[in-house]
């Protein structure tokens, strides 16, 4: 992973704000893919998916460690976006199974 070196704190701030946009577009693209699993889905509890929550848990602590990053504050990230998503692909299932 290539950072730029930046020379002054607005610059190193604008280089966050990126980022920052960066990762609200490729959590808006994950909440996308989210919606269209529920369809694949026949129940509630398959929308849970328990055993797929852990391992992706498990993974991005993997992933975090191997960056250098706090496997704690990707594990809380990931439990709170999960979380919200799973509601969300619920209301995505129900509304599919209305119809």
């Amino acid at each position: 992973m290539q950072i730029k070196q930046c020379s002054t704190l607005e610059e190193a701030r604008n280089e966050i704000d990126k980022v920052d946009e960066e990762i609200v577009k490729l959590i808006a693209k994950r909440n996308d893919y989210i919606k269209q699993i529920a369809h694949f889905k026949t129940s509630v509890d398959e929308v849970k998916a328990e055993d797929r929550v852990s391992d992706v848990i498990s993974r991005v602590r993997e992933q975090a460690i191997a960056l250098g990053l706090s496997p704690n504050l990707i594990n809380d990230l990931y439990v709170r976006m999960i979380d919200a998503m799973v509601e969300s692909e619920i209301a995505e299932f129900n509304n599919a199974k209305s119809f």
